[in-house]
């Protein structure tokens, strides 16, 4: 019978990562071209997302090192 090792990890660790600057470089570029996107949308659509024309531009006009909590590790 064959048995199956499986590492255990501390419950407090098991969801911490490692820093990456690659990853952190790429969560930022989304969250630029995210913010992009939402300053094209029309009137329409931030009404049926449930923001303001001024919030959203509030939040297209964040530099792109300010990453939403998300993104956050």
């Amino acid at each position: 019978m064959a048995q199956s090792h499986v590492l255990a990890r501390p419950m407090g660790l098991a969801h911490r990562r490692r820093f990456s600057p690659l990853t952190l470089v790429a969560r930022a570029r989304a969250a630029r071209r995210e913010r992009r996107a939402l300053a094209k949308l029309d009137d329409h659509l931030l009404d049926d997302i449930g923001l303001t024309r001024r919030a959203a531009w509030s939040e297209a006009k964040r530099p792109f090192w300010e990453l939403p909590s998300r993104h956050h590790w």
